[in-house]
């Protein structure tokens, strides 16, 4: 998907040519595609205002018995990882407590792939199809909140789940096992694979999964993420790479020999004065934004080194390359205004999330066959206190789930994702659903509150249920899944991806511990 152009096209038109290919004598999927709407197999109307409530089958019902059974052990996963509360590439006890689970309940597990300790695969079944689901487990420094509806820090300074990724990857680890239990006794056939994904807020571990070929043999791969809402997500993200830039100056007394001296800090003061004039000059989609790493330590020596942390953001992966082609220049002349070295590094990045729209269908049909999830009048006054605390509307908890527009959100939300590497290697459907109060700040307390409770829980539960509803299509409806695959193939003619991530192993601290 390059442009604005090719992710604009019209639903009817990729709905004809996929008919089109599906009834040709010999194509995989083509009998299937036979039933009538609703029946297993029978692939979904193009028309999101069409799609029918998505069968109850017997595998589906033993499904969701599964994630009830294991319920309590679900929600006691993402309790530990709350607690835990590690931040990327540190998320040890993390790692450890989901790889166990899966282990203790059958799966194969091996860990520390790509390079990262905190990083595993578990796996259960044999051949075709493949299906994988992503979890999330690291958290963000500085937001430790009790799961309290007012901000009170557990532990002052410590990480917290501001993102809920304690709930991410217990929910899509009950939904796997699901399927796996589903696998085992003979009701579906293939391969259930759970990925174990680091990272995501840091450096983007799926990217380096991405580039050791690990998503490659699968059919179709399933993420979900925490959220005010419930949807079948329709909306990309921001493309962004991440920037390390840096200036070497010659130190100098700055009162009896300045001359002598040539400042870092001169070079970053004109690089950043140049970038913030350049805001002008880029598209509305453009985000750009930095932080001051070194900048000297005392007054009175002229700094030899400077630098600074630079993300830059479009909609899609062709703008950013625009950006970063105008700002590699600016660091090269920066430097040689003030008379120093300059050097620009890629430390990493994501490309934009791509929207399969028959994969989204597919799991708006579950979304509309489960029943409603549903909040406590104290879970409602919980909600609203936060609301009331943060000063945004107090309307509660969202239990609706959102209505399937015909084709991709024009433009992205605010915010970049290594799902989106993913979703260039395989086809990816996206699930959103409500675990924090409609309107209150991401990345912050109100969001690691709920995690830590049953609001978040509540959600969790819904999740992993759509999610393994969702799949146990994807292992009995063969014409959906060759309906994702040729949608996909269709999106990515042409393009090759190669991921932003410097060349060797990934950045792992030395303080990130054993294997999981």
């Amino acid at each position: 998907m390059i442009g604005q152009g090719r992710r604009g096209r019209g639903t009817a038109a990729v709905a004809a040519f996929l008919a089109a290919v599906l009834s040709m004598p010999g194509m995989p999927g083509a009998q299937a595609a036979a039933p009538e709407k609703g029946q297993v197999g029978a692939k979904l109307p193009a028309a999101a205002s069409s799609v029918p409530a998505a069968p109850m089958t017997e595998a589906k019902k033993a499904a969701l018995a599964s994630i009830d059974r294991h319920r309590d052990e679900i929600v006691d996963l993402s309790l530990k990882v709350w607690r835990f509360a590690e931040t990327a590439l540190k998320e040890t006890k993390s790692a450890a407590a989901l790889a166990d689970y899966a282990e203790s309940q059958g799966f194969r597990v091996t860990r520390g792939i790509a390079g990262m300790p905190t990083a595993f695969v578990a796996e259960f079944g044999s051949g075709a199809p493949r299906i994988g689901i992503m979890g999330e487990y690291d958290a963000l420094p500085g937001i430790s909140q009790k799961a309290s509806s007012t901000k009170e820090a557990l532990e002052p300074g410590a990480p917290g789940h501001g993102c809920g990724h304690n709930l991410f990857g217990a929910a899509s680890l009950g939904a796997a096992l699901s399927i796996k239990e589903a696998i085992a006794a003979g009701r579906l056939k293939g391969t259930i694979r759970f990925y174990g994904t680091p990272a995501e807020e840091a450096i983007g571990g799926k990217v380096y999964m991405a580039r050791e070929g690990l998503f490659r043999d699968l059919d179709v791969a399933l993420a979900w993420h925490p959220s005010t809402k419930n949807e079948a997500d329709t909306s990309s993200s921001q493309a962004m790479v991440d920037l390390k830039v840096e200036f070497f100056g010659k130190a100098a007394h700055a009162a009896y020999d300045p001359w002598n001296g040539r400042s870092a800090v001169d070079g970053l003061e004109i690089f950043t004065h140049a970038l913030n004039m350049m805001r002008e000059h880029v598209k509305p989609t453009v985000r750009m934004h930095y932080v001051i790493q070194e900048g000297g330590q005392v007054p009175n020596v002229i700094p030899e080194k400077a630098a600074l942390w630079l993300w830059l953001r479009d909609s899609k992966r062709a703008g950013v390359e625009e950006v970063l082609a105008r700002v590699r220049p600016m660091v090269q002349g920066s430097g040689m205004a003030a008379g120093v070295e300059s050097k620009l590094t890629i430390q990493g990045g994501s490309w934009e999330v791509l929207v399969n729209m028959h994969g989204a269908r597919l799991l708006y049909s579950n979304l509309k066959a489960l029943p409603p999830l549903s909040f406590t009048p104290e879970e409602q006054e919980f909600a609203r206190t936060i609301q009331k605390t943060t000063g945004v509307e107090t309307k509660g908890l969202r239990t609706d789930v959102v209505p399937l527009p015909d084709k991709p959100a024009p433009q992205p939300e605010g915010g970049s994702t290594d799902v989106g590497d993913v979703s260039w290697v395989v086809p990816v459907i996206h699930l959103e659903a409500a675990t924090a109060p409609d309107g209150a700040p991401w990345h912050a307390w109100p969001v690691v509150a709920c995690g830590g409770m049953s609001i978040g829980q509540k959600g969790m539960i819904y999740a992993s249920r759509a999610l393994a509803m969702t799949m146990v299509d994807l292992f009995e409806r063969p014409a959906d899944r060759q309906a994702i695959r040729d949608e996909f193939q269709e999106q990515t003619k042409g393009v090759v991806y190669k991921g932003y991530v410097p060349d060797g192993p990934p950045p792992v601290p030395d303080t990130a511990g054993a294997k999981p």
